[in-house]
């Protein structure tokens, strides 16, 4: 497996804000977003060459020796499929020991045998900013086949950008009666910026005047520790 880092945090964004889990962060990515805050794990050369018992190993040490039972495999990109067969690896191996399992997804794409072994998935819905798109029929496809295990985030730039979220929300509840999964709005914090209060603001706006469709959580680690610095 190839490793950026294996660490114990409090989940900073999304749903789970405030919660504490072992994050396990693979390296390699393929997609490239403009705002992504941790391309320093978009290299298949770098990080640490782990086996699988090495990987269990470290979870179980920063865990407290097996205390938190709850792991985040994030990246990178575990779902490259050059990380696949490792993630799926390491998640079987961890729901044999009982841990609870989130896996963060960029989004382009349902890795059903994955989703359906683990207890949540949070997917991204890439915004406009990031230079990435993500396939409507991506979120639809989660509606249909996991249904109650996951979230969608998306992080928010400038009004472009929640416009295009907000239509894509318009989409995708034409012909449903409800959207029973969370759609989390992160404004963005960039490396290179102070507290983005005006923008957090904005996007408070916005969600209110449309009928407050969203959940606007912004990112709490960066709040504590600064937007530069990881494993927190």
């Amino acid at each position: 497996m190839r490793i950026n880092s294996i660490y114990l945090a409090t989940e900073g964004e999304g749903i789970w804000v405030g919660t504490v889990q072992i994050f396990v962060r693979f390296n390699g990515c393929g997609i490239g977003c403009n705002n992504c805050d941790s391309s320093y794990t978009w290299s298949f050369n770098e990080g640490l060459d782990m086996s699988l018992t090495e990987v269990l190993a470290e979870i179980h040490q920063v865990g407290h020796n097996g205390l938190i039972k709850r792991v985040s495999i994030t990246g990178g990109d575990p779902l490259n499929c050059k990380n696949y067969d490792a993630a799926m690896s390491l998640a079987k191996s961890l729901k044999e020991k009982n841990y609870y399992l989130n896996i963060e997804a960029s989004g382009d794409r349902v890795a059903k045998e994955l989703f359906a072994l683990v207890d949540f998935i949070s997917m991204d819905y890439k915004t406009p900013s990031s230079g990435v798109n993500t396939p409507l029929s991506v979120i639809t496809q989660m509606i249909d086949q996991f249904s109650g295990k996951f979230q969608v985030k998306s992080v928010i730039e400038n009004l472009q950008d929640f416009e295009y979220v907000k239509n894509a929300y318009t989409e995708i509840k034409r012909g449903l009666r409800a959207i029973n999964f969370s759609w989390v709005l992160t404004p963005s914090y960039n490396t290179n910026e102070a507290f983005p209060k005006e923008r957090f603001e904005s996007i408070l706006n916005w969600n209110e005047s449309c009928g407050g469709h969203f959940r606007v959580v912004g990112q709490q680690h960066k709040w504590v520790y600064g937007p530069k610095k990881t494993n927190v």
